[in-house]
């Protein structure tokens, strides 16, 4: 087995361990941990959506708990394994990034980290907050560092950020402008679960709930860190890459758009068929992924004009003819 192989091979054991741990607590939701499975070996973040009840904290927290960071000195850099921000309209940028403190004895300034220096960060109900505490969040998942009064604070290479909102026709919501949307790597939309699997839920609350407090580490830092670089193995046939290449172009002169996407949206998105690749347990892409995954990076990160009608009927004509075209050229997946 070559060494290729074998990264690979210990991702998708490191990925369905991750895996089996949520779904002790999370029901009904294979798809969408998968999903963030994928962000988070993707070297990228995920921005959930939907209404309040739906499990969104409970998976991220889940999540957070999974992942044992004790392979670093977070003493020395002031850096916890998981921290939850609740976004609320008084929130300060200070509140979430740190401050510099006053000490009388020394005469001198000492900083004081704020939540966000965590390994995995829950951004719970993101959009409740103001624009200035949401463009503080900017320089954190672009460039994974902190700049406070011209210092700069360095992340954890494993820095990722799970942001969590409620439905824009809910009271007390500002929408994200498209600069914020386009640092996430994946929107996921959390859909009820369905009758026989909220059964389940109600007849396992206590098991689920037991679960839920005792989650221990079933992963490594070091194991999450290898698994983003196994990503680079994983094989993307040149038809796949054009693809991408002729949907992100074709965004950009349609008439139904007021912003295309950017060169970035093609990078993530690439990166993110990789990432999905591996949660498949295969070592290569094939034009299923892209026809699953584009809507998920891309459509967040798209404005259509108001009589563009219904965005994920308008986004999926969009894609239809680069798909069509991918399968006519009788592309194999594992050429």
């Amino acid at each position: 087995m070559t060494e290729s192989n074998t990264n690979v091979a210990h991702a998708v054991e490191t990925l369905n361990r991750l895996r089996s741990s949520l779904e002790k607590v999370i029901r009904g939701r294979s798809d969408t941990i998968k999903l963030v499975l994928t962000g988070l070996i993707g070297n990228g973040h995920v921005l959930l959506e939907d209404y309040p009840g739906s499990g969104k904290t409970t998976l991220a927290k889940t999540l957070g708990m999974s992942i044992d960071c004790s392979d670093v000195d977070n003493a020395q850099t002031g850096i916890v394994p998981f921290r939850r921000v609740q976004f609320t309209p008084d929130l300060l940028p200070t509140d979430v990034l740190g401050v510099n403190v006053f000490e009388p004895k020394s005469s001198t300034f000492s900083f004081q980290h704020g939540p966000i220096f965590a390994h995995v960060v829950l951004a719970d109900e993101i959009n409740r907050t103001g624009p200035k505490v949401q463009a503080a969040f900017l320089e954190c998942m672009a460039e994974r560092q902190v700049t406070i009064d011209n210092v700069t604070y360095r992340l954890d290479d494993l820095f990722f950020v799970i942001g969590t909102q409620n439905p824009l026709d809910l009271a007390g919501t500002y929408p994200l402008p498209l600069v914020q949307l386009d640092r996430f790597l994946l929107k996921i939309p959390m859909r009820y679960v369905d009758h026989a699997t909220e059964l389940e839920i109600l007849n396992d609350i206590d098991t689920i709930t037991s679960s839920a407090a005792t989650v221990s580490p079933v992963v490594s830092r070091a194991e999450i860190l290898a698994a983003r670089r196994a990503v680079e193995s994983v094989h993307i046939n040149p038809a796949i890459v054009e693809a991408i290449v002729s949907i992100v172009q074709s965004t950009r002169n349609n008439p139904l758009l007021q912003f295309g996407a950017s060169t970035r949206a093609a990078i993530m998105l690439k990166r993110s068929l990789a990432a999905w690749a591996l949660n498949e347990e295969r070592d290569y892409v094939n034009e299923d992924d892209l026809k699953l995954l584009a809507p998920f990076v891309l459509q967040h990160r798209l404005k259509f004009h108001p009589g563009a009608g219904d965005p994920q009927e308008a986004f999926e004509e969009l894609l239809k003819p680069h798909l069509e075209k991918l399968i006519a050229s009788g592309m194999k997946a594992a050429s």
